[in-house]
């Protein structure tokens, strides 16, 4: 790790679900890891967790030069703050009001937009061909729509697939929980097949069909992206052309750090 001193950042993603863990610089990502958004656990507990991750990978302290936080998830931000300066001995930038992020966001109310939804679009702008459609499947599945100009035009938010699958599970006794797998057939011959159906294809086919209508609006093909923990799952059953993209959020954190260092 000696030639990475002073070159790589630790870039964390606070979702509602999900921490997202990440070292990168400009060349390569060294790791992507996740742990479970928990509410309780104290700075100590995380930063635990943060030297755990790093001593798996044999990433020292000294090969971290600084580090930057993305969340949607404000009572933990200063939590995972404190965290990383006892794993690290070094202050963390949070993504908000005061970090230059260079996007030029024309919705109602800038201040609004998600901080995910802010880094997502910095980092598709620098990596790919604009008019741009960032897809992020999380907790909620969205859609951030950057035109040609380089612009955060706006978006669309739908419930994403695991919350819309534990909710209807969770408020019908008869129905099953179930692993998110593709069935055989889009016609389900029994319950669980019919419900991964639904939660694999008609979530592939509401994309396809997002898609369709942004393009309209736009008036030309967009480039679209894919990113989030669960794109995996439904990108591939899409028949739209979907670049999937795991690491664009750690990307989008490391532009902006490089923005504000």
């Amino acid at each position: 790790m000696k030639d990475l001193v002073e070159t790589m950042i630790l870039a964390i993603d606070i979702g509602n679900s999900n921490i997202v863990i990440g070292c990168i610089d400009k060349e390569n990502t060294y790791f992507v890891e996740r742990l479970s958004t928990n509410h309780s656990k104290t700075d100590l507990e995380y930063a635990i967790n943060i030297k755990s991750i790093l001593d798996l990978y044999h990433i020292t302290s000294e090969a971290i030069e600084g580090s930057i936080i993305s969340s949607v998830v404000p009572p933990l931000s200063n939590v995972m703050k404190r965290a990383v300066w006892k794993c690290l001995g070094k202050q963390a930038m949070i993504v908000g009001p005061g970090l230059k992020t260079g996007l030029d966001i024309k919705i109602d109310n800038p201040g609004q937009l998600g901080s995910d939804l802010v880094v997502d679009a910095v980092a598709a702008i620098a990596e790919y061909p604009v008019p741009a459609i960032v897809i992020d499947m999380g907790t909620a599945t969205t859609f951030s729509v950057i035109n040609e100009k380089k612009t955060y035009l706006g978006g669309a938010i739908i419930p994403g697939v695991r919350i819309s699958l534990d909710s209807m599970t969770s408020r019908t006794s008869q129905l099953p929980k179930i692993s998110l797998e593709a069935p055989r057939h889009t016609i389900g011959k029994n319950t669980i097949e019919c419900i991964k159906s639904g939660a694999i294809y008609a979530n592939a086919s509401m994309i396809d069909g997002m898609i369709e209508r942004i393009n309209e609006e736009l008036g030309r093909e967009a480039t679209v992206i894919a990113t989030g923990g669960l794109s995996a799952f439904i990108i591939p059953h899409c028949k739209k052309k979907i670049i999937y993209d795991d690491n664009l959020l750690l990307k989008g954190l490391q532009i902006i750090y490089n923005k504000n260092k």
